[in-house]
Order: C-alpha cells, then structure tokens, then sequence
C-alpha cells in the first residue's frame, strides 16, 4: 500500500523552469500540485502512487476572494496572465 503524502504547491513556471529537479523530486516520492493561472490543474506524483481527488475550490478561501484592485493598463485578466504565466 502507497501512502499519500501532502504535495508542495507549484505553479507551471516553476514547474517549467525546474524540470530537473521535480522529477528529481518525484522519483524520490515527492508529489507536487502544479497550479496554472492561480487554480489546481494537476498533480505530480510517482508511479503507483494512489490518486487521490481534490477538495472543491469552493473550499479554498484564496479562491472565494473578491478582486483586489483594477487594471489601468487597458489589459485583460488573460494578458496579465500571458506575462506572469507564459501562457
């Protein structure tokens, strides 16, 4: 049996940028949830390991929070995005 460790939070420019090291990581049984534009996409995890899924995002107080602030560059969320993402 596979015991369920608790995963380090990444995001996909961490996980793009340190390639190396995660899989380092994973082989060594770490598991990493890979977060994309600020919301759980995936998880990481060695092979065999038992999946588990995740809590709803309702749940996640981050997630209920309101704006906080405008944009007075005349860009969208998506392009804020596209610079802080890559994506």
């Amino acid at each position: 049996m596979i015991m369920r460790t608790a995963a380090e939070i990444i995001n996909t420019r961490q996980l793009r940028e340190e390639m190396p090291l995660v899989v380092a990581s994973v082989r060594r049984g770490k598991r990493f949830l890979v977060l994309h534009r600020s919301r759980p996409a995936f998880e990481l995890g060695p092979p065999g390991a038992v999946a588990q899924p995740l809590p709803p995002l309702e749940d996640d107080p981050i997630y209920q929070w309101q704006g906080v602030g405008e944009s007075n560059d005349g860009l969208k969320a998506a392009d804020h995005d596209r610079v802080l993402y890559g994506a």
